[in-house]
């Protein structure tokens, strides 16, 4: 069935609080924050929330449900300016798992790389061919993070290395590595869904026994890799940054994304004292930050 959807503009200090009003009073099926600036969104820290500075509340509801009494009782909340602005849109209804399924075909990343959706042939079957089904975490490579990378570890020499995924997401990165030569990979990731798709897909894969995987307060101590790759993002890069070194071997390879052009050097500026940096690498305003530590 179709549905009707209504948008309106908070911050970040009253966009809770209208999520409350809108389920407890309007009867809203759900309720859906938007970065109304297109600014980056944070990855949480377990427990926490985090919001933006300019925020689009999107409030979900059956077709029938009644828009002038939903905007009466907005106002009369007191929530937002009298004269707040809104937009009511109806939705058509969709098969939304498979309308993503049929837009989500094989890529090639490097020469010898192809990341393939589960339900798909793949198209080269000599190729390195990456079998994946993200479920719920993040990870598909359709994103310029993910690609970045993706080409970084296909244009490094994984030859018998232990390589850490930090962030593992759906386990498309720590695949990868096992599949182009790494000797053991270890995924950490502070979602228990991130485990639970970067089992399936290694075990998808035929590599599981290849793969490790912790919530980062179950990892080993003193756990250190020859490579490193962290596709988060840039907050927890620059502030996790004392952890995020101390994993890298000497004369070790680290790489992150999730990381916007407008961002790269600072987060790069974290890593310079132990690190001898590259030059950074740019998709669609998103970039890469990798380089060496120093022995």
């Amino acid at each position: 069935m179709p549905w009707i959807q209504i948008k309106l503009n908070a911050t970040k200090d009253n966009a809770e609080t209208i999520s409350d009003m809108l389920m407890e009073e309007t009867g809203a099926l759900s309720v859906t924050f938007l970065d109304a600036r297109d600014t980056p969104i944070f990855e949480p820290l377990p427990g926490e929330t985090r919001l933006w500075g300019d925020i689009d509340v999107l409030a979900l509801y059956d077709a029938e449900a009644d828009t002038t009494f939903i905007i009466d009782q907005i106002k009369l909340s007191n929530l937002l300016e009298a004269d707040f602005a809104y937009k009511v849109e109806q939705l058509e209804d969709k098969d939304w798992e498979r309308e993503w399924m049929d837009n989500f075909h094989p890529m090639q990343f490097g020469e010898r790389l192809w990341i393939c959706p589960s339900w798909r042939d793949v198209p080269d079957p000599d190729a390195i061919n990456v079998m994946l089904d993200p479920g719920l975490a993040f990870g598909t490579g359709t994103h310029p993070t993910t690609a970045l990378c993706l080409e970084w570890l296909e244009s490094i020499d994984l030859s018998d290395k232990t390589v850490i995924d930090f962030g593992c997401g759906s386990g498309i990165l720590a695949i990868a590595a096992i599949k182009l030569g790494a000797k053991k990979v270890i995924g950490i990731d502070i979602d228990p869904q991130a485990l639970v798709a970067s089992k399936d897909n290694a075990e998808r894969n035929g590599v599981a026994d290849q793969l490790e995987l912790f919530m980062p307060q179950d990892q080993p101590e003193g756990l250190i890799a020859d490579v490193v790759v962290a596709n988060i993002l840039a907050a927890p890069l620059r502030e996790l940054s004392p952890i995020i070194k101390g994993l890298v071997k000497p004369s070790g390879a680290l790489a992150m994304s999730g990381v916007l052009d407008t961002q790269a050097e600072d987060v790069a500026s974290y890593y310079r004292d132990e690190f001898t940096i590259d030059p950074i690498k740019e998709i669609s305003e998103w970039c890469r930050v990798s380089g060496h530590k120093q022995a």
